[in-house]
């Protein structure tokens, strides 16, 4: 009561932020007549003058009116568009790193356009982040006319570009691509060995465009960069022939369809069990001992590629390959996997090739990742629905803005049928209705299978229609280009983040480049192109006349988001349009949550074969069960968040220091520190605290000293010194360690010997943060059982996450001091021609490097290219002098940086 009085008074939050923007409105419009007036060089010239005002210290924000009219002016110049005052509030909202919510057809890509160029003048680069690559590419394409006009430089980053190509995009003034591809790059850099070879700047703002999809949608599943591991490609192949058997019977397991899970029942485990033995893949004791928890995993793995995961639905075969479809878009997600053997159980149940298990070197959450920028702002369609998670886990706040026009879209109340034949005879038969008045008909599937259904129903009563799904993702922008042509009937996938608008009586632009591609005569592509607009502007109007776009939904998804991004497309500016939902009581969200009790309620109505309930109290039910699932999804977003924010704390930690290493041009003290501290740690273990000497582990140290520095000490003879304790051997332990290793320096060259440091330092660093994951995995997997324990499984992760940080950084000290106590530049032999006084390279065959040699070292070999000291040219007569005076473990005097006899001394 008291809320509803506090928002008559004083309006809700989002009128209270409109309000605020709508007070600049005047301010920018009023700037326009002499904003107007200046020539193109002068326009530009605005740029300039905007950068230097920035540097010399005035904010963004008093600069946003002059900024948004010059952008809007420029807009009209090159583009032919020039922004409403809607477009300019959305321009604000996104300025001041909030979500700006515009309908679908409001011009969210021109809205961008402002918010980048006043953010791009700061020079630290702005990232627009969209959903696929195509979006990228074209609105990358579209939208530089404009910033290159305006003198701002921009970029697109898509897959396949070389290091030195994504380098010059990240360095533009603007940069368009895709939230995949920008989470990789970042995760590359941080794996790469130089500052040089990184390729992004420091983060300065990124705009999301379709940002429920990317930031919500997208950020279930992590971004992670993996390596082979072991192939156990034969071991799937034989649990897929006994899980195909097991499931035949439902008795064998229990399957939870809304928490997505499957278990084994007591009777399925003692089948399976058996089973395995008669394969001969289990030989030895239960399935569920210890030495066989590998084979119980691939049977889990397995048995949940069975019974959660359809073909068609959640994924195709396609060229062999096993492809994710994306749940909320329908799309391929080429390239992406399912970890944790998952995938791999799915290949050996539809027979094609098992790729090897892959083991995880980086990941990161799409949450972690885009929290990275200083300043963050998106827009949709659809944002208020999911509000309450933008604020809590990005800390961002959405804003409806109103559309242009009113919307005219006739929303009609849904229709319930009980079974699914019957539902989808219903918008078969509404199809073949509307389409004899011409009318445009969308219609919205939930996946590749039942959109096929349809497509047969509307075959066998003649109506021409198309069909867009993963299967045809390649036809996509043409198809729903074409939406909204006179007659024209689709039936797509989920309709989110497509990012081509649906115009009635057809897209120009597009149809423009299909059919007058290839035209080289000038007169002649203009004709047609006239032609075509005459043609798209009669069927425009005809269109409109007819009713408009009528979208049809064939089921309700589990997000109002979705359901709402559908029925979105028809009523953009002002058209006219309509929509109306199909639902049977075996579609999935009915079926999960609605379960026998409203079966039992449609049977005491009496319906008969093919009637429909239709009532607002339904729309009003339905909507309550989307909000629960809504929330309950929400719900194990966050829980998986809390524990991968135990992990960023500790990737950026460990990406920090890995930056900082790379950047110090001589790592040589932070290896004697490393040094250091084994030696103490080494020795205060087997050297117990004010310890006489008889109680010494004297032998045991002798051993771990030598393992550690390659060393041999006597502590046996030093324990008989009177007076001597344990600081007085780490003292000792580390004067021989550090002579040890500035003679090893001598030997090998200054130069080299610090690049030798710094690969073997970041190639340690690297090797134990790749185990650490590894570990953090599987203690991610069994910790919820602590709560058996009546322990909370989240503070026990922390507290083991915490403990296995500090071993890897303990485990990374000893691998880089015990590689360093150990390494020797190697010189690859070559076989010399015979020389007759000509001159004489130091390293023939064009020179090739050194490479590293680690001996009797657990640690992987340090990678990289070792840089060569300049050496002069020099004779068979001038090796011949040296070689009789110069020692032959001294520098060889070409000055190479090498031992003579691994250079020139190999002639002599």
């Amino acid at each position: 009561m008291f809320a509803s009085l506090a928002r008559a008074l004083f309006g809700t939050a989002n009128d209270r932020s409109l309000k605020s923007y709508q007070r600049r409105v005047p301010e920018i419009n009023a700037l326009e007549p002499a904003i107007q007036a200046l020539d193109d060089a002068a326009l530009r010239a605005k740029t300039e003058e905007f950068k230097q005002r920035i540097a010399a210290g005035e904010s963004q924000d008093k600069l946003l009116p002059e900024a948004f009219a010059v952008c809007r002016e420029a807009s009209r110049r090159v583009l032919g568009m020039r922004h409403f005052d809607v477009q300019l509030i959305g321009g604000m909202v996104l300025q001041s790193g909030r979500i700006a919510e515009m309908r679908t057809g409001e011009g969210k890509t021109l809205v961008a356009t402002l918010a980048v160029y006043l953010s791009a003048l700061a020079g630290k680069g702005v990232h627009v982040v969209t959903v696929n690559d195509y979006l990228a590419r074209r609105d990358a394409e579209e939208m530089s006319k404009l910033y290159s006009f305006l003198g701002l430089s921009t970029g697109v980053i898509v897959p396949n570009l070389s290091d030195d190509e994504r380098r010059a995009a990240y360095a533009s003034d603007i940069t368009y691509g895709t939230n995949n591809e920008f989470g990789f790059d970042y995760l590359r850099d941080n794996m790469k060995y130089t500052l040089e070879e990184m390729v992004q700047r420091p983060f300065h703002h990124a705009i999301v465009d379709e940002v429920d999809s990317i930031l919500i949608d997208e950020a279930r599943t992590p971004l992670i960069i993996s390596g082979p591991a072991d192939d156990s490609s034969d071991l799937y192949r034989s649990v897929d022939g006994v899980v195909a058997q097991l499931v035949q019977t439902p008795e064998n397991y229990e399957k939870d369809e809304k928490l997505r899970s499957v278990i084994l029942t007591e009777q399925g485990s003692d089948n399976v069990e058996q089973m395995l033995h008669e394969a001969g893949i289990l030989n030895d004791g239960g399935l569920y001992d210890v030495h066989n928890i590998a084979v119980m995993h691939h049977v889990q793995q397995s048995l949940r590629a069975y019974t959660l995961f359809q073909r068609d639905v959640e994924y195709i075969v396609r060229g062999g390959k096993v492809v994710i479809i994306d749940e909320f878009t329908g799309r391929m997600m080429d390239g992406r996997r399912y970890s944790d053997g998952l995938h791999q159980a799915l290949e050996a149940k539809e027979r094609v090739e098992i790729q090897p298990e892959n083991q995880t070197l980086a990941s990161i959450t799409f949450q972690n990742y885009f929290r990275l920028y200083p300043k963050l702002s998106g827009m949709t369609g659809t944002a208020m629905t999911e509000a309450d998670e933008f604020a809590e886990i990005y800390k961002l706040d959405v804003v409806e803005i109103p559309t242009n026009l009113p919307v005219a879209r006739r929303d009609t109340d849904d229709e319930v049928y009980i079974t699914a034949r019957e539902k989808y005879d219903a918008v078969a038969n509404l199809i073949h209705e509307i389409s004899a008045t011409g009318q445009p008909v969308l219609v919205g599937t939930t996946s590749i299978e039942k959109s096929e259904y349809l497509s047969n129903l509307l075959k066998k009563q003649n109506v021409p229609h198309s069909v867009l799904n993963a299967r045809f993702h390649e036809m996509e922008s043409q198809i729903i280009a074409q939406a909204g042509s006179p007659g024209s009937i689709t039936i797509a996938t989920n309709m989110a983040g497509r990012g081509t608008d649906i115009k009635l009586g057809g897209n120009l632009d597009m149809l423009i480049r299909q059919k007058l591609e290839g035209i080289e005569d000038e007169a002649k592509h203009e004709s047609e192109a006239l032609r075509l607009r005459e043609e798209i502007a009669r069927n425009h109007e005809k269109v409109r006349d007819i009713g408009g776009l009528y979208v049809i939904g064939t089921e309700r998804h589990e997000s109002r988001r979705i359901d709402n991004q559908l029925r979105g497309r028809s009523g953009r500016q002002g058209d006219p349009g309509a929509s109306r939902f199909f639902l049977s009581l075996e579609d999935d969200l009915m079926r999960i949550y609605g379960g026998d009790r409203m079966g039992g309620m449609w049977t005491k109505l009496g319906l008969k074969e093919g009637e429909a309930i239709v009532h607002p109290w339904l729309n009003k039910a339905l909507e309550r069960a989307q909000k629960k699932v809504e929330a309950r999804n929400f719900d194990m977003r966050k829980n998986v968040l809390k524990y991968d924010d135990v992990m960023n704390d500790q990737r950026k930690e460990v990406y920090a220091q890995r930056r900082e290493y790379m950047a110090m041009e001589d790592v040589s003290g932070i290896v004697q520190e490393l040094r250091e501290q084994s030696i103490e740690e080494l020795v205060h273990l087997r050297i117990p605290e004010k310890a006489f000497a008889e109680q010494w582990e004297s032998e045991e140290l002798e051993q771990d000293l030598f393992k550690l520095l390659n060393i041999e000490f006597p502590i046996r003879d030093w324990a008989k010194e009177d007076g001597m304790d344990a600081e007085m051997v780490i003292q000792r332990v580390e004067e021989a360690a550090a002579q040890a290793q500035a003679a090893r320096a001598a030997n090998i060259g200054p130069n080299i010997m610090r690049h030798i440091e710094k690969q073997v330092l970041l190639t340690s660093f690297d090797a134990v943060w790749k185990e650490h994951l590894h570990a953090l995995d599987q203690l991610r997997q069994g910790i919820g059982l602590r709560a058996y324990g009546q322990r909370d499984p989240l503070n026990e992760y922390k507290q083991e996450a915490y403990m296995l940080f500090t071993a890897m950084l303990d485990d990374m000290r000893n691998r880089v001091t015990t590689t360093m106590s150990r390494i020797e530049v190697v010189q690859q032999a070559d076989p010399f021609p015979e020389f007759q006084g000509q001159a004489i390279p130091p390293n023939p065959q064009d020179q090739p490097m050194p490479g590293l040699e680690p001996q009797n070292v657990g640690a992987p070999s340090p990678s990289g290219v070792l840089p060569q000291n300049a050496a002069m040219d020099v004779t068979l007569g001038q090796v011949q002098e040296w070689a009789a005076t110069t020692p032959r473990n001294a520098p060889c005097p070409c000055g190479s940086g090498k031992k003579f006899k691994h250079c020139h001394g190999r002639l002599a």
